[in-house]
């Protein structure tokens, strides 16, 4: 199932290197970690918890470079599950 373009848009911005964000989108809780380019490479997508985790799926980047730089030449997001309550 692909991302909402919404939020795959938000999601193709730069963040700061190497940390977790909690944010909501439309209604749902959302939380993504970056990698250490500040490109997000894993979205937690569901309801959160009180103890602060997301019960609802997660999804995994995978990103491919221009050969010789840092340029993003695609990227795509991948359902790995659910995650439970």
């Amino acid at each position: 199932m692909p991302l909402h373009r919404e939020l795959d848009k938000k999601l193709s911005k730069t963040f700061e290197p190497s940390s977790r964000i909690d944010d909501v989108f439309k209604g749902y809780d959302i939380t993504f970690v970056t990698n250490e380019h500040g490109e997000p490479v894993t979205l937690f997508f569901g309801k959160r918890r009180p103890d602060g985790l997301i019960a609802g799926e997660r999804y995994t980047r995978t990103i491919k470079r221009q050969p010789g730089s840092m340029e993003v030449k695609s990227s795509h997001w991948d359902l790995r599950g659910k995650i439970m309550a």
